[in-house]
């Protein structure tokens, strides 16, 4: 959940994804079912891009997310962006063998879907794992990226959720699906992989240290910068408390550490927008050490949503006019 800039580990935990105990027992329970009304229950890999409606999202999405993570493509004709996006979404769906289900809904005949989920503009791609939404990314993004962003959730799902996927018949369709070739283990691997579960386990402090250690070794490394930047902003607000952080940024207006606390939860609540748009404002109202203060927060709250979306282009060049 970044392209890069979606960390799963960082979105499951900011989107406060709940009982996932429950959800493993349904994804079991769903099995159970599949295997009692006969046979494995495989699909033809054509069957893992699959066209969603207002009508049938409940089926489609909601309830089949409680096998497998279901990615969903926001898209309409007159998208250019999605024109590029989509068929690259199809291939990796098809690509990763069963592990996603890739829901494709178009925007102009689904608004009430595309009013549910918040969208402000397409392509917006969207997962829904045990029944919860995640955000992953707005706008296009690269393959790489993408891929990055798919293993996590993959993994995420499997290891919070009990999700291993759907069964696929290669012989369903002539050259089959094949799975996603596996990367060869880079030399950081063990102390990303120790990092991401200390995130998923609660262990912020144990996740700061280890992705710092990464960049000790490698300081361009950039997985270790977004951990790094996601898990020091889930610490950060571990344990405030919410009301009164708002209350003071409301009444202190002047007040930098209190618009750089009520900015970190702006984020962690999902208000991308607000937490740049309040940090830039107060980057306008501010002069000196006080100034450079501010500054720094918004470019550690643009690691954790990443260089390439939107909103942080479009903050970048807000602040850029703030500052100049």
């Amino acid at each position: 959940m970044q392209p890069r800039n979606m960390s799963m580990s960082g979105v499951v935990d900011l989107a406060a994804v709940k009982a996932a105990q429950e959800a493993k027992a349904k994804a079991e329970q769903a099995r159970a079912q599949a295997a009692r009304e006969g046979g494995t229950g495989a699909i033809s890999p054509a069957d893992l891009v699959i066209d969603v409606d207002e009508a049938g999202f409940e089926r489609d999405v909601l309830q089949r997310s409680a096998e497998v993570p279901v990615v969903i493509d926001f898209w309409a004709e007159w998208c250019q962006p999605c024109k590029q996006l989509s068929p690259v979404l199809e291939r990796l769906a098809v690509e990763y063998n069963g592990r996603i289900l890739l829901a494709k809904i178009d925007v102009d005949a689904n608004q009430m879907l595309m009013q549910q989920f918040g969208i402000q503009g397409i392509p917006a791609v969207f997962a829904v794992v045990a029944g919860q939404a995640l955000p992953l990314f707005q706008g296009a993004a690269g393959e790489e990226q993408i891929r990055q962003t798919l293993d996590q959730l993959v993994q995420v799902a499997e290891q919070r959720f009990g999700l291993t996927g759907l069964t696929v018949d290669p012989e369903a369709e002539p050259g089959g699906a094949q799975a996603a070739p596996e990367r060869p283990a880079g030399p950081y691997d063990g102390l990303l992989e120790a990092a991401v579960q200390a995130l998923d386990s609660g262990d912020l402090g144990g996740a700061v240290q280890a992705y710092k250690n990464v960049l000790n070794e490698d300081p361009g490394n950039e997985e270790a910068k977004l951990g790094l930047a996601q898990a020091e902003l889930l610490q950060r607000v571990q344990g405030v408390d919410p009301q009164r952080v708002r209350k003071e940024a409301a009444e202190k207006p002047a007040d930098v550490q209190a618009q750089i606390a009520a900015a970190d939860l702006d984020l962690v609540g999902g208000h991308v927008e607000d937490a740049f748009g309040r940090l830039i404002e107060t980057v306008q109202r501010t002069v000196g050490d006080d100034r450079d203060t501010v500054r720094m927060r918004l470019l550690e709250l643009f690691e954790v949503v990443g260089p390439e979306d939107p909103r942080v282009i479009a903050a970048r060049r807000a602040l850029a006019r703030a500052l100049f």
